[in-house]
């Protein structure tokens, strides 16, 4: 590839990393609104909740398309489709006047990230040199794991200055942006598909997932009752369907089978793990700043900026760390990272202010962007380039999916906890924070358990093989 065209691919990338950051942004914009929206619109913590994770979970649905959509259609063509998706979905948000018109515009809009993000991913993977894919994951990864934590930031701020509809309206402006570099600069040629597209698969798949978040969802108002255990069976269900379905139908949603690489499996979980604990955390804190300190939603959303500012500049840091002495060092440093920060907002709970609350998650931060972006391209470099696609869509799915369950269940929990008759309603939401602290601390060890194992097998599998 001549050195001239990297300003082309590049200027492409940057697009979709562009559309990216906006669709990710949105997801936790609202986050700080809660309070606000609870009164407006009448309804309750865990039903305004679905304005995050209905977003994240129709982005994971979407992005299960995108195996597909990649092989079979130019890129550029599907940036249009999804900027268009993008507006349509952030007129109807910043002009509703009920909630079931603005959680529909979330959907629409979230339709517009779940192809943005794996067309980004998809033109590193396939355009950009071996060598440099560490360093420009890392700086996907400043788009990805900065967005969502700067969302409930831009959200405090506009909001509590002018009003949560201009929260939308600014978007506009920047997609359009998007939409003509985009156009300008983005070209691939497919490579095909020699099956249909498993419709089947995609159905019994959403079907599950929506399930699964259903039946967290309903844990903030009944617990763990009969609703839970029959979504979580009817989730179950319609999972084995999909990989039946997928595995022995004329054709697949994706190859499932590059799980039968171990270390990919291990990175699958430590991706989940990441992001479950990213955009959780993200929620958490506004909500526990504003019940139980008092704090207003633009200094809730402004305790999250310097973790997310200094994580996501660390990102192409990490990457380059990755490219000179391979993935083990940066993303077991930041799995160590992710323990200590997690587990400082459980152990100094009672000591909480928002200057500590502002240090521990930059400490969080950091851990993240060292292990979240080397993860994913780590495992692109564990199967054949023609199984990269599959790669690419399921670990964005998982991501997204990660972010849809975390919001879910830690919302549905401190929900769950308001609801009881003992204690005030701050005390009752210290509770609830309490409970997600030490669970997100015991979900950071876990990856950090995960991650040794994963380096060790793949180091000892080299040694095999020298």
């Amino acid at each position: 590839m001549a050195e001239k065209n990297y300003s082309r691919i590049y200027l492409a990338i940057g697009s979709l990393a562009l559309l990216t950051f906006i669709g990710i942004l949105n997801e936790t914009s609202m986050n700080v609104t809660y309070p606000e929206l609870s009164a407006q619109f009448n309804v309750s913590l865990d039903v305004i909740q679905w304005i995050t994770t209905g977003y994240l979970l129709m982005v994971t649905i979407t992005m299960g398309t995108t195996a597909y959509l990649l092989r079979q259609y130019q890129a550029r063509c599907l940036h249009l489709f999804a900027v268009s998706f993008f507006i349509i979905g952030d007129l109807m948000c910043a002009l509703t006047g009920n909630f079931p018109i603005l959680l529909t515009g979330r959907l629409i809009q979230a339709i517009a990230t779940g192809l943005a993000t794996p067309i980004m991913f998809h033109l590193i993977f396939t355009e950009i040199p071996r060598e440099r894919i560490g360093m420009m994951t890392g700086m996907a990864a400043m788009v990805i794991s900065f967005a969502p934590a700067l969302g409930p930031t831009y959200g405090g701020v506009v909001s509590e200055m002018l009003s949560w509809r201009m929260i939308f309206w600014i978007l506009l402006p920047i997609v359009l942006i998007s939409l003509v570099c985009g156009q300008l600069f983005i070209r691939n040629k497919p490579l095909g598909n020699d099956k249909a597209f498993s419709y089947g698969s995609l159905i019994t798949l959403a079907i599950a997932l929506i399930s699964i978040i259903s039946a967290v969802s309903s844990i903030g108002k009944q617990g763990f009752g009969k609703q839970f255990w029959l979504l979580l069976l009817v989730a179950i269900i319609f999972f084995s369907a999909f990989i039946y379905i997928n595995n022995h139908g004329k054709s697949e949603l994706f190859d499932l089978r590059v799980f039968k690489v171990v270390p990919l499996r291990l990175s699958t979980v430590t991706y989940f793990n990441l992001q479950f604990i990213n955009i959780g955390i993200s929620l958490v804190i506004p909500i526990y700043v504003q019940y139980v300190l008092h704090s207003s939603a633009i200094v809730a959303g402004l305790i999250l900026f310097p973790g997310s500012l200094i994580g996501a500049f660390i990102s192409p840091f990490a990457g380059t760390l990755a490219d000179r002495y391979g993935f083990a060092t940066p993303v077991i440093s930041g799995g160590t990272l992710l323990v200590i920060g997690t587990s400082c907002f459980s152990i100094f709970q009672r000591h909480l202010t928002p200057l500590l609350i502002t240090i521990f998650f930059v400490i969080l931060r950091i851990g993240f962007n060292f292990a979240f972006s080397n993860t994913i391209s780590n495992a692109s470099m564990l199967v054949q380039p023609q199984n990269a696609p599959d790669v690419n869509s399921i670990f964005n799915m998982v991501q997204q999916f990660a972010g849809s369950l975390g919001t879910s269940l830690l919302a549905s929990t401190i929900a769950l906890f308001q609801m009881s008759n003992s204690g005030s309603l701050m005390g009752r939401t210290y509770a609830g924070g309490r409970f997600d602290f030490i669970l997100l601390g015991v979900l950071a060890i876990v990856t950090l358990l995960t991650m040794v194992t994963n380096y060790r097998m793949q180091q000892k599998k080299e040694s095999i093989s020298q």
